[in-house]
């Protein structure tokens, strides 16, 4: 039996976790189809996601069509929680995007199908809803083709929309239309079967194009699009047949090496670690001891207690798990989201959406309860690494990085009834970026004042393009002293670059090591190991970012806010009265586009004022304004930049540990 690893990804609201029930239905795996706003779905299995109505974590459950198991994985749909869905983007074989034919194409569908297409992942399109009020079918056909992919095509008629009774008959060889635009679409993307069709328009009967189709579909060049409603059942089954017969398999070597990737990790009952892997080559067996290695290099191996796959709607014991399926496994105590399974090398975190724009200090409501709330806050971490911690040990504080107001409320709730700490929650700031804006270097020389460790660090700073992140070169010889000491630079770099001279995080940089030195190991005569004459990894660890800081001081580093993209749909006649709201929250509005007593505004606007304009906009527009908006880029900070506050593992800080450390050597400088 093939499996297919399906995802279900679109805007929030637009029928996603309906739909999963629905596929679940038909395919036999449950007898009653459950309500979201019931709180009776398979996938919203949390608490909060019953009483929101809301997916907040990815969930995987399977059926069977065919001869092929779908692992299905249920996304959230609202954008802040957009870090579930990047993480289950490296697992899938193909996708269906879920948008609403009363709502057509919405902020969080444009993201994820840029995404979907950029990482080349085969995407069908179902168009859910047909049987509601509003419900279109040429014009949301046409918004999906302007504003998604002009690579579409429907796959069938729809009638009746807005009523129980809307239905779809799908298209044929006899559809004439039909057959002349898959022609059209698919010879644009394939010379030879365009060459066939010139040459003679017979020798591509429609056979070829359907196996063209899925061809295509399968290297994500072109989307077939589905009309259906998962209330009603409609256009379950052309979806169904698109699924099996468009979509490609899960491939990959059940004999070869062990190689996966953690894409979620939760806690059991008491309190252990279970990891959701997808396995792309080998096999993994319970007892057996597995390696890991996370993206920043960090290494770790377990015994596998446990595993779990995914069968038919439910989880089932096995012995194993083989390349292309899913499954749960225990025993992995150091297992972190994003690690790499078995003996593969992981290469560096891939992220395919913007990194959390936002953040704000989380404080316990009471003081008795700020060690529950670190560790509790360290357990959510596990769950999403993009929350990304950020701890205060001089004001004893501890930041969480956000996506959104939502999230805030949601970490809130679970906070309260996962853990017993209840929080309040500092007013949200945005999270600003710098980059060098020009070159610096500095050096320390071992046993030359006022140099306390027994180190030489030598490092130069560039500016890169943006986005390119930080990259590190050497240009001493990697033999030129241990490798254990030369990570430790590599390492503390990073780590140090967490925090430059206004206390954000630097990046877009080149940071070159052009010294180095070491005093190797030495020990008195007839004595053991002397660590006062010899390096170790250590005095490079408190080196390096003392180094690494007076060349950023020296290159000077330039602080960026992130921007949004927005659009705006609104009355035409309310478009006056908002030009001054958007000025005040400073944003840059293009030309107004003008279609009868409509019109759409694009623009930017600081991440930080969008929440702000939402809460705006339907005041200024009599509720009719529409406003749609997705991280575009960063920004330089005008006049005097923001400045965050700093923690004691703070470079800056290190200033006063090298002046107690000479102190306690003495000023002479040897070091020793």
């Amino acid at each position: 039996m093939h499996t297919l690893n399906l995802g279900i990804l679109a805007h929030v609201d637009a029928g996603k976790t309906s739909l999963t029930e629905r596929l679940l239905h038909a395919a036999g795996v449950i007898d009653e189809i459950g309500s979201v706003d019931d709180g009776s779905t398979q996938t919203d299995s949390l608490d909060l996601e019953r009483q929101r109505g809301i997916t907040i974590k990815s969930a995987v459950v399977s059926f069977v069509i065919d001869d092929i198991a779908v692992n299905l994985i249920d996304t959230p749909g609202h954008p802040d929680f957009i870090a579930e869905v990047e993480r289950v983007l490296g697992v899938l074989d193909g996708a269906v995007l879920v948008v609403s034919a009363v709502e057509g194409v919405q902020a969080q569908t444009r993201v994820l199908m840029r995404t979907l297409r950029r990482l080349r992942i085969p995407t069908l399109i179902f168009v859910n809803k047909t049987d509601r009020a509003g419900a279109q079918y040429e014009q949301t056909l046409a918004s999906i083709a302007e504003r998604l992919s002009p690579d579409v095509v429907a796959m069938g008629s729809a009638r009746g929309l807005g009523t129980r009774d809307a239905c779809g008959t799908p298209f044929t060889a006899a559809d004439t239309a039909f057959t002349a635009a898959l022609t059209d679409l698919l010879t644009a993307h394939d010379d030879d079967l365009l060459a066939a069709y010139v040459e003679d328009p017979t020798a591509v009967p429609y056979e070829r194009l359907r196996g063209e189709l899925a061809a295509q579909t399968g290297r994500a060049l072109v989307h077939p699009v589905f009309f259906g409603s998962a209330a009603t059942g409609a256009g379950i089954a052309d979806l169904f047949a698109g699924i099996t017969g468009l979509l490609p398999t899960a491939a990959g070597d059940a004999h070869g090496p062990a190689s996966g990737t953690v894409f979620k990790v939760d806690r059991g009952p008491a309190g252990e670690k279970i990891a959701y892997v997808r396995m792309f080559t080998g096999t993994v067996r319970t007892r057996e001891v597995l390696r890991f290695r996370g993206a920043d290099g960090t290494q770790g191996e377990g015994k596998v207690s446990a595993i779990s796959v995914f069968d038919r709607g439910t989880q089932v014991r096995g012995h194993g798990v083989d390349a292309g399926r899913i499954a749960r496994i225990r025993g992995l105590a150091d297992i972190r989201i994003g690690d790499t399974i078995g003996d593969a090398a992981a290469g560096p975190a891939v992220h395919h959406f913007a990194p959390p724009t936002l953040e704000t200090v989380v404080v316990p409501r009471r003081r008795a309860d700020r060690g529950a709330l670190h560790l509790a806050l360290g357990r959510l971490a596990e769950q999403d690494p993009l929350i990304a911690l950020r701890h205060d040990d001089i004001r004893q504080e501890v930041s969480v990085s956000l996506y959104g107001e939502v999230q805030k409320e949601v970490i809130q709730a679970t906070l309260a009834d996962e853990f017993g700490v209840e929080v309040t929650f500092r007013e949200t700031t945005t999270i600003c970026l710098e980059r060098p804006v020009g070159t610096g270097a500095a050096f320390e020389i071992i046993d030359k004042a006022p140099n306390p460790f027994l180190a030489t660090v030598g490092l130069r700073v560039e500016p890169a393009p943006p986005g390119s992140g930080v990259e590190f070169r050497r240009e001493v010889e990697l033999g030129s002293m241990p490798y254990s000491f030369m990570r430790a630079v590599e390492e503390t770099v990073r780590t140090t670059l967490r925090q430059g001279i206004h206390g954000w995080q630097v990046t877009d940089c080149v940071v070159t090591m052009t010294h180095s030195g070491y005093w190797p190991r030495q020990s008195h005569s007839h004595a053991t190991f002397d660590k006062t004459m010899s390096s170790t990894a250590g005095d490079f660890r408190h080196l390096t970012p003392l180094v690494l800081m007076s060349a950023l001081r020296e290159a000077g580093t330039r602080v960026y806010e992130p921007m949004h993209r927005f659009r705006i749909e609104l009355p035409y006649d309310t478009f006056g009265p908002l030009v001054p709201v958007l000025a005040r929250l400073r944003a840059v509005p293009g030309t107004p586009v003008v279609r009868g007593s409509a019109c759409t505004l694009e623009g930017d606007v600081p991440a930080a004022r969008v929440h702000e304009l939402q809460q705006l906009l339907p005041e200024m527009t009599r509720g009719e304004g529409v406003l749609e908006s997705a991280f575009a880029h960063h920004l330089p900070v005008t006049g005097t930049p923001p400045e965050r506050s700093r923690t004691d593992h703070d470079p800056l800080h290190r200033k006063e540990y090298l002046l107690r450390t000479l102190r306690r050597v003495g000023t002479g400088g040897d070091g020793s």
